[in-house]
């Protein structure tokens, strides 16, 4: 079992903060997530107030005294922020320089003298499938977000009928495609081989991206027809640039992560031990953290040097990223707190008990308890390590591709309607502008059809198989 799956089960068997019954329980989620929609929709209180009463509010329904639901949501906020927060500063940063450089507008040009009209969504559908396959979700958003809100801008296109196709290209790397954590951590756990995996991930990958993407932005567009937001729109460098990055150099700094993040995965899978040299580097220079403070601090000498910047501007520039997220850190460390309430309450073992006596096929079984357990506490990878851990004995006489698809169902069940207890859904909503119901419309929704869509191509390929 590799150590990712090991803390992370562990962190599952805590002791639970309340003793609540599983009706009781049940009550006290749908209870805490109506409050922070009433808070939102109704009283247009700011999301993180919402989210830090909704948890408290939570935790009282569920009977868990009020310094233990501090506790879980203190430290659910805390680890989201020290996690994802760090990311979206480094992203920031990297999405500044290539703004005022006029590195994200070489970009942005380039990809619009190329591809144009209803070419436009599958371009992007492409390059975010391509970004997202080595990297975590959160990385992948980070650094598409400039290059999608400047094409929807500079083409005129609803953000929508950009966006989806970005976010889906993403999100099903995320929740099928090895190297991601969810998938490989399901692959140890029900003993799976990881060529099959990946080759069969692939296969059910591509039509589930076409569907949730490209064609369901169309739709997309239509319910939430929205412009980029402004305030988060990379503006134009001034006129007095000497000159602006090559369209290579730039790209290459956008990809510098992608590559350091994807050489650690394929030496972690060829190597395949913790104390190999080669591995201890690659494990270093290809984490989220490490191998996005190295595409930034190359991003200023590719980017802010090549541009003409001196030393204090590019300081500058630096500063100016931060200010602007600082909302969008809140919002997604409350939603990481209400998400660690939601899982110290227990909730994921009232799925466990109440799925025990379900007498449904294996592959079906996987992916209910997956959508169960997302549906609960908002976490894709919390979902994955659950059902996978449930299903595992089923495992243990399937053929080698049924076992690979019992991996991809478990998978497609944790991607299943992403909401408010989902810390991506306030990252998504923040980052595009949106309103808690116009969020639901399109990113839920999206989640939604691309976790049905796999399941249909997995049930589909278990009969051909």
């Amino acid at each position: 079992m590799t150590s990712l799956s090991v803390e992370m089960l562990a962190a599952d068997a805590a002791e639970p903060i309340t003793s609540a019954g599983n009706a009781q329980l049940g009550i006290a989620v749908l209870a805490g997530i109506a409050v922070i929609v009433l808070l939102i929709t109704k009283l247009k209180m700011h999301a993180f107030l919402a989210l830090t009463i909704g948890s408290l509010a939570l935790g009282s329904f569920a009977g868990a005294a009020p310094g233990d639901t501090i506790l879980s949501f203190t430290a659910g906020l805390g680890s989201t922020v020290s996690g994802v927060g760090v990311l979206i500063a480094l992203g920031a940063i990297l999405g500044k320089l290539l703004a005022d450089s006029g590195g994200a507008d070489q970009v942005v040009d380039t990809i619009l003298a190329k591809a144009s009209g209803r070419a436009m969504p599958w371009a992007m559908v492409l390059i975010a499938s391509i970004i997202g396959l080595p990297l975590f979700f959160e990385v992948g958003i980070v650094l598409m977000i400039p290059v999608v809100l400047l094409v929807a801008k500079r083409g005129n296109y609803s953000l929508m009928r950009i966006g989806i196709p970005a976010l889906a290209g993403l999100s099903v790397m995320h929740g099928l495609i090895p190297p991601h954590p969810g998938p490989l951590v399901a692959i140890d756990a029900l003993d799976a081989n990881l060529g099959v995996t990946l080759a069969l991930g692939v296969l059910v990958a591509i039509p589930t991206v076409i569907i949730a993407g490209p064609v369901f932005s169309r739709y997309a567009a239509r319910w939430v027809d929205i412009k980029p937001p402004e305030n988060m729109i990379p503006q134009r460098p001034s006129e007095d640039l000497e000159r602006r990055p090559s369209f290579g150099a730039t790209l290459a700094t956008i990809l510098l992560p992608v590559v350091l993040m994807l050489l650690n995965a394929l030496v972690e899978i060829v190597v395949d031990n913790p104390e190999n040299g080669l591995q201890k580097v690659t494990m270093v220079i290809g984490s989220p953290l490490i191998a996005l403070l190295a595409a930034v601090l190359v991003g200023m000498f590719t980017l802010g040097r090549a541009a003409g910047f001196t030393k204090d501007r590019i300081a500058g520039t630096v500063e100016k990223s931060l200010a602007p997220i600082a909302g969008i850190l809140l919002i997604v460390g409350a939603g990481g707190g209400f998400k660690q309430t939601l899982i110290d309450a227990g909730v994921g073992q009232m799925i466990l008990d109440f799925s025990e006596n379900w007498s449904i096929p294996a592959l079906l079984l996987g992916w209910l308890i997956a959508v169960a357990i997302r549906l609960a506490t908002g976490s894709a990878t919390v979902a994955t390590i659950s059902a996978a851990g449930l299903v595992a004995p089923l495992a243990a006489d399937m053929s080698t591709s049924h076992a690979a698809l019992l991996v991809l169902a478990v998978g497609a069940g944790s991607l299943f309607f992403s909401h408010v207890n989902d810390a991506g859904f306030w990252l998504v909503k923040e980052y595009f502008g949106m309103n808690v119901g116009q969020t639901i419309k399109t990113w839920s929704v999206m989640e939604t059809i691309i976790s049905v869509v796999a399941m249909a191509f997995i049930l589909l390929l278990s009969l051909l198989l």
